[in-house]
């Protein structure tokens, strides 16, 4: 078992954090077992999707136990995507 730390924009850690939200959608660019943990720590929005502020760490964490996940490979459904094609992505679901 291992711990695997994401940063995690404000309003998926809220959805998270109140239940509502229990999955994560990832890239599959780390090694993932059933049972690890996953850390998201929540970073400001400043700068957040090429927005020029810069983003920082809030401080607030949420650890959630990997409970399963699956692997996607979209090569044939995403052409212009070269990162996603190579490594695929997680959808994490967390208890």
């Amino acid at each position: 078992m291992k711990t695997i730390t994401k940063k995690i924009d404000k309003h998926w850690f809220d959805l998270i954090e109140t239940g509502k939200k229990k999955y994560e959608l990832r890239l599959a660019d780390f090694d993932l077992e059933e049972g690890d943990i996953l850390r998201l720590e929540e970073w400001t929005e400043e700068g957040w999707e090429g927005n020029k502020g810069e983003r920082k760490p809030t401080g607030r964490v949420i650890e959630k136990k990997v409970t399963y996940f699956q692997k996607a490979n979209l090569e044939k459904w995403i052409e212009n995507q070269p990162e996603i094609i190579k490594e695929g992505f997680y959808v994490i679901q967390f208890e």
